[in-house]
């Protein structure tokens, strides 16, 4: 899933941010709001986490101009004003929820995911299975049959974008898109690096082998 990051202060974005690829998120970020809403306009996210005081455009202006252009993206603000009436004037602008600094990285993932539920209407799954391989989205364990596997913050990612389309064919393009967020020279190998090392953890050592090649077009993942 990939999220927008609009936030000028390098400190709380890599924080944040950080946080974010860690449980799995790819993120791009915007230093102020005009790239901000360039972004959010020109790409597809799950979710946007906004901060209200921006450079060259302030952060509620650029979700009431978001919203103006017909993006339902939701919106989590960001703020350091803590008034009832501030909260009130960044909901009434579009956001759909709002976070005040400083906060606990726990709360702002909880909120980013209640926010994603909400806008797809979907129940947010806790656990993923492909054949006998299962992922638990809350530990973040992974296991085949009664084997448990250890896995780095990007092959987790890898795996669970795989797993949360089984069957269907991912290409690198895609990969690179929702895995790192952010678009790499089209001959670049790491997608093929990182494949070969998530086969070394999941299929290696087991006879039925889930991971696929697609040559010419991407991976599969099918039980």
């Amino acid at each position: 899933m990939r999220l927008l990051l609009v936030e000028d202060d390098d400190t709380i974005a890599e924080f944040v941010e950080k946080g974010l690829r860690e449980a799995g998120y790819a993120v791009d970020r915007a230093r102020d709001g005009e790239t901000g809403l360039a972004r959010a306009l020109a790409d597809h996210y799950d979710a946007a986490i906004v901060d209200v005081m921006l450079p060259r455009l302030d952060g509620l202006s650029l979700i009431d101009a978001v919203r103006a252009r017909g993006v339902r993206t939701p919106v989590l603000i960001l703020s350091a004003r803590r008034s009832v009436d501030d909260r009130v004037r960044g909901l009434q602008a579009g956001g759909d929820d709002y976070l005040t600094k400083p906060f606990a990285f726990a709360e702002l993932l909880a909120r980013v995911q209640a926010l994603i539920r909400r806008s797809t209407g979907a129940v947010e799954p806790t656990r993923l299975t492909v054949g006998d391989l299962s992922m638990d989205l809350l530990t973040r364990g992974v296991q085949r049959g009664a084997a448990a596997i250890d896995l780095r913050p990007r092959e987790f990612a890898l795996l669970e974008y795989l797993m949360r389309n089984p069957g269907k064919v991912l290409s690198k393009t895609m990969i690179l898109s929702q895995v790192w967020g952010y678009s790499f020279d089209p001959n670049t190998n790491v997608v093929d690096v990182l494949v070969s090392r998530l086969r070394d953890r999941i299929d290696r050592p087991f006879e039925k082998k889930l991971l696929h090649t697609v040559r010419g077009v991407g991976y599969v993942l099918r039980s």
